[in-house]
């Protein structure tokens, strides 16, 4: 038995819907959820969002209208002044109604702070055991709390880069990287670890502690 379940999240930051457009062509999810402004861009995809969630603030009441009757789509609404934003309620509605696997578009367009806070909450994803990922047309971001392997083909882009999201991160191994390590620990402040490139068809990391940001892009 299979028990993966897929969701997408729309949210309201910047995107760039020619790519997510041509992304989607190529993915399917169980659930799909928009955030907000995010309705917009879920407008703009033509696709039919499973649960919308939001305080709705910076979506147009045009198109949320649009949306007010259609059958089968679980509202989740919440006034402005909160203390979670509404991609970490979207978060949570996505792990509610079991989702393991959660892909995040329009979390790094726009302001910075979204930005941070929005990367900040894959950990969240990754410590009630749901896979999170935010993905734009440069990048893939993830979190990992342990050894993974990156294979030619699949990564995102070129560059892979790791970064510590712990203030500690100890005896980190890259094999099969331009950039080889073997045990090495690394500290909030260092850039030590960035624009790495698979040399080998797979390349892997391992460590012994701490948890790393992994950004996969290209230019």
């Amino acid at each position: 038995m299979n028990d993966k379940m897929t969701g997408l999240i729309v949210t309201g930051g910047q995107m760039d819907l020619e790519f997510a457009g041509l992304y989607l062509k190529n993915q399917t999810f169980d659930k799909v959820i928009a955030v907000d402004g995010g309705l917009a861009a879920i407008k703009r995809l033509a696709l039919v969002p499973d649960c919308i969630v939001g305080d709705f603030d910076t979506v147009s009441p045009e198109i949320l209208e649009e949306y007010v009757n259609h059958p089968g789509i679980t509202w989740d609404v919440h006034k402005p002044e909160k203390d979670e934003t509404d991609t970490e309620l979207a978060i949570n509605t996505a792990i509610k109604i079991g989702c393991t696997e959660v892909v995040i578009l329009g979390a790094t367009g726009g302001r910075m702070d979204h930005c941070i806070g929005n990367i900040h909450l894959l950990y969240a994803c990754v410590q009630q055991g749901v896979q999170g990922s935010i993905i734009d047309e440069k990048n893939r971001i993830t979190i990992l709390r342990g050894s993974r392997s990156f294979h030619a083909g699949e990564v995102w882009g070129k560059y892979i880069s790791f970064l510590p999201l712990t203030e500690e991160v100890k005896g980190i191994t890259l094999t099969g990287f331009k950039y080889p390590l073997t045990m090495k620990d690394i500290s909030i402040g260092t850039s030590l670890c960035i624009s790495n490139e698979l040399v080998e068809e797979t390349g892997t990391i391992t460590f012994t502690s701490g948890v790393l940001i992994c950004v996969e892009s290209h230019d």
